[in-house]
C-alpha cells in the first residue's frame, strides 16, 4: 500500500477507545501511528467499525471525530475530523497522586535510614 500522506506520523503505542454507531458502542484499540491529522489503529480481528468512530486517546487527553480511510486486516486508518478536550481530571486524581509519590519518598527515606539504600 503506497502511503499517500503529507506528513508522517509518529510511531507509538497508546491504549484507545474507538465509540462507534448511534448505541454508542465501544472497542478498545492500540494506536500504532498518530499525527495531529490521523492515526492508525489496531483492532481485534474481525471487529468492524462504521465510516465515523470518535477515538479517545487517555495518554493525549482528547478525543477526535474520525472518518475511516482506510482498513486492511485488523489495521485500521483514520482522518481526523475534529478534537475535543477531555474534560479536566478531577481533584482526586492529583491527591492521589501527590500521594503516591510522598510513598515512594518516605520508602526510600526509611531504606536510607536502615542502610538499605
Amino acid at each position: 500500500m503506497q502511503d499517500r500522506r503529507q506528513i508522517v506520523r509518529d510511531k507509538v503505542i497508546y491504549g484507545g477507545v474507538a465509540e462507534a454507531g448511534k448505541h454508542g458502542t465501544t472497542m478498545d484499540c492500540v494506536v500504532r501511528d498518530f499525527t495531529d491529522q490521523g492515526a492508525r489503529i489496531e483492532i481485534d480481528r474481525g471487529a468492524r467499525l462504521p465510516e465515523q468512530v470518535n477515538l479517545a486517546v487517555a495518554r493525549k487527553g482528547r478525543s477526535y471525530l474520525a472518518e475511516v480511510i482506510w482498513r486492511q486486516a485488523n489495521m485500521v486508518g483514520l482522518a481526523f475530523r475534529t478534537m475535543f478536550t477531555e474534560p479536566p481530571e478531577s481533584d482526586l486524581d492529583a491527591r492521589l497522586r501527590r500521594s503516591e509519590k510522598k510513598k515512594r519518598e518516605l520508602q526510600r527515606r526509611i531504606k536510607q535510614l536502615l542502610g538499605e539504600g
